[in-house]
């Protein structure tokens, strides 16, 4: 066996690459001047389905670029239309722009107790409100600021002044405040609506603050119409209006808006197990609402017709007593004299009682009439006799249905100032 160096073995490697260098070179040299002096022949036209075949076996990277290129023209197609509203949606956003400024926050505080029994201001409760008039005059609802030791008022902006309860009528739930804002200060209002004219299925809107959050607006319709509703003092307003717009606390007080921004209804209740909106609201109707506000704005109440009459609620035990044959309705125990329950023909009791533990005890007159019904609609309760007179006024005629010696009779009383016993 022959035996070679490591010198015998590199150049015997450099020699082996160089002539295969070579040769390569050299068949390159033969196969391209072979191409140059052979003639060019024509180019077949290719058919639809041979252009098919060579666009699918197209390099992958120029389908990519292809499907890139395609994607950003869709980008900015996409991107490039101005955006649309529908004709809803833009009646919600004009209707927000024009008068969520004129929407209010209210806060308060109260007066409370420290652990030493000693007075401490705590905060109370908030609701909203709307502003009416310019000089600063705001509708909300009596609930929102019961108690209340000090009123805040916060606009828009931040803005917060204090301000000053105007008047309050707890039978309609309304309560007008004050608040004095700057001379350079130009407030937007919102005006009163014709609630008379609404219709079930009606679109409407509301403005407030649920649970603190500034001027939310929230759709519904007019779900029902008349609704009578006991607020938290036990007193039945009537003809409220029911609506599925979500109201929560803190939209107590807040408008309730037809599709062309007048305020039909001021959101005041909600019919809920949990507290929050479930989907049956009640507003105040714009008619009750504009009658109290003229009311308080002008004398610092609510003038109502009244029958000038000392008045007790019925009971199961007074009909025992008495030996009644019915348990409901309001006793007249006393008229005054020359009033109108006099004038009308109702009577007074005669035979007085005392009512209740020694402590409560209430001294009335029974064998009197006892009124069941005003303008023909039954009345039971406190309750019915003031909602059947919360729009009456002084000098209204109405009629006053009484049970008399187990018979009904009808009187006609023309309604005065207050009740009272002369």
């Amino acid at each position: 066996m022959k035996l070679y160096t490591r010198r015998h073995l590199f150049f015997s490697t450099i020699t082996t690459v160089m002539i295969t260098a070579a040769a390569v070179l050299g068949a390159q040299k033969i196969f391209f001047s072979g191409s140059r002096s052979q003639p060019q022949e024509a180019v077949p036209q290719k058919n639809a389905d041979e252009e098919s075949a060579a666009l699918q076996s197209a390099p992958s990277q120029q389908s990519a670029q292809s499907a890139g290129s395609q994607f950003l023209q869709s980008q900015t197609l996409v991107a490039s239309p101005a955006v649309t509203y529908t004709a809803d949606e833009q009646q919600n956003i004009s209707v927000y722009q024009q008068f969520n400024e004129a929407v209010v926050n209210i806060t308060t505080q109260v007066m409370g107790m420290n652990w030493f029994f000693e007075p401490i201001a705590e905060d109370g409760g908030s609701g909203s409100g709307s502003i009416i008039d310019s000089r600063g005059y705001v509708i909300t609802n009596v609930h929102v600021i019961e108690k209340a030791t000090k009123i805040y008022i916060s606009l828009y902006d931040g803005s917060q002044y204090e301000g000053r309860v105007i008047g309050s009528d707890v039978e309609s739930d309304i309560a007008v405040l004050k608040f004095d804002p700057p001379k350079d200060l130009v407030l937007k209002t919102i005006q009163f609506g014709d609630s008379e004219k609404l219709k079930v299925g009606q679109k409407v809107i509301a403005i407030g603050n649920p649970f603190g959050f500034e001027r939310t607006l929230t759709t519904g319709i007019v779900s029902a119409l008349g609704r009578p509703i006991k607020n938290s003092n036990n007193i039945i307003i009537r003809g409220m209006i029911q609506t599925d717009a979500s109201i929560n606390p803190g939209n107590s007080g807040g408008p309730l808006l037809d599709t062309a921004g007048n305020m039909i209804g001021i959101n005041t209740m909600i019919y809920s197990s949990s507290g929050s909106n479930a989907g049956i609201g009640f507003a105040v109707p714009a008619s009750t609402a504009r009658r109290v506000v003229s009311d308080l704005l002008q004398y610092g109440k609510v003038r109502r017709g009244a029958i000038q009459a000392s008045l007790v609620q019925m009971s199961r035990a007074i009909a025992d007593y008495a030996r009644l044959d019915i348990s409901y309705g309001i006793l007249v125990s006393e008229t005054a004299r020359g009033g109108n329950a006099d004038k009308a023909g109702i009577k007074g009791g005669t035979q007085a009682v005392r009512y209740g533990n020694s402590r409560n005890a209430r001294t009335f007159y029974i064998g009197g009439d006892i009124i069941v019904g005003i303008d023909g609609v039954q009345v039971s309760t406190y309750s019915d006799y003031y909602s059947m007179l919360e729009n009456k006024r002084p000098g209204d005629t109405v009629t006053v249905t009484i049970h008399r010696n187990k018979k009904n009779y009808d009187c006609k009383v023309v309604l005065a100032e207050e009740s009272s016993v002369q």
